[in-house]
């Protein structure tokens, strides 16, 4: 089936007791046992799994054209059940340009004797300088946040393959939409599900999905029951609510964005835009191969410094100035200041969140805070 008829579809069932077409949501915590003490519907407790949370995981499995799926209650446990994985003595080769909230996490590893590598990995000969005995993994985020780099991700799934080391691509950005990692070469895809795939603004949710039933999934699973850091039902049901309108929404997001994005490389008080939907960007051939459109994320630095970055955010009227993307407003932010202490975001740049709003408004919005 197509990514729109696998959006509606996937993972759902019509009610038996009902035949309602949309999901109830099981906010039951435990499950009755059968006469033997058994479980022959499938579920124990809540925290090792609900119907809810197994809807979700069968949708998104199926949208990557993933074996299996885990979800969880943020972005970030999903990322972090990836890195508990690992065994001490690890060596991990990340991207230097990445959400800054994966850099703390793991930083936070360190301690237990993972090691990492931040380098620029759209040059595939400083991979290749990294690359030692006890290297297990490699994470990859494409486009880059908030830098929007683009990374190829067939070379460097070719190359570690070879080396027998997982190849992990953030796909938030992206969604499966827009890109296949699966398809590129990855073994792993995480996603943000609060952002694009929930679509709403009103979920915090993560995921992990495997190419392959394998060991090292087999312990993330084990992690996301262990530890517990799971999703609530009625968040599952949001999310899958919110992935069927998901198509329609990021290639109108997308198709904003690049309009948009034009505007600002023609603006005389911009210095910079981050978008590979832009000929002009470094990326842009890659991007062109492995994106179906360029995504609804743009960056771009103002003319001046931090106060001038600013003083422009404070002037829209539509944007709104937050945390977040992949919402139907749209949103701006001043990153460095987010990333605080130690951050290598220019001080003059500013994110775009592009949401549903008509890319006109937004461009006159822009137009009148850059004067």
């Amino acid at each position: 089936m197509k990514i729109e008829t696998l959006s509606v579809h996937a993972g759902r069932k019509t009610d038996s007791a009902t035949g309602a077409l949309t999901s109830p949501i099981y906010l039951s915590t435990t499950f009755e046992r059968d006469l033997n003490g058994g479980y022959k519907k499938g579920y124990i407790y809540s925290r090792s799994g609900n119907p809810n949370r197994e809807s979700l995981e069968k949708c998104l499995a199926k949208l990557e054209g993933g074996k299996s799926a885990a979800v969880f209650s943020s972005g970030s446990a999903a990322a972090m059940s990836i890195f508990q994985s690992l065994s001490p003595g690890d060596h991990i080769i990340v991207s230097d340009d990445l959400y800054h909230g994966t850099r703390n996490l793991i930083r936070h590893f360190e301690k237990w004797n993972i090691r990492s590598s931040f380098i620029d990995m759209t040059n595939i000969s400083n991979i290749e300088r990294e690359l030692c005995k006890n290297t297990k993994l490699v994470w990859i985020e494409t486009p880059t946040n908030p830098l929007l780099k683009i990374i190829d991700i067939i070379k460097i799934s070719a190359l570690f393959k070879k080396n027998n080391i997982k190849v992990v691509c953030d796909n938030t950005w992206a969604t499966p939409i827009l890109q296949s990692p699966f398809e590129l070469g990855a073994d792993l895809v995480v996603h943000s599900t609060t952002k694009y795939i929930g679509g709403h603004s009103d979920i915090l949710g993560g995921a992990v999905i495997t190419k392959r039933a394998d060991k090292f999934f087999q312990k993330v699973m084990e992690i996301q029951k262990a530890g517990g850091a799971v999703p609530s039902p009625f968040e599952c049901w949001l999310v899958l609510r919110g992935i069927q309108t998901l198509p329609i929404r990021i290639r109108a997001q997308s198709e904003a964005a690049l309009k948009i994005a034009k505007f600002l490389y023609s603006h005389k008080n911009v210095q910079q835009v981050y978008y590979p939907g832009l000929p002009s960007h470094p990326g842009h051939k890659i991007a062109s191969a492995q994106m179906k459109l360029f995504g609804g994320m743009i960056s771009f630095q103002i003319k001046g410094k931090m106060k001038e970055a600013m003083r422009v955010a404070s002037k829209v009227k539509i944007f709104k100035r937050a945390t977040s993307l992949g919402g139907p407003e749209s949103l701006i932010e001043h990153r460095a200041s987010v990333e605080g202490p130690g951050t290598k975001t220019p001080n003059n740049l500013l994110r775009l969140s592009i949401g549903l709003e008509h890319p006109d408004d937004l461009i006159e919005d822009l137009s009148m805070a850059l004067k």
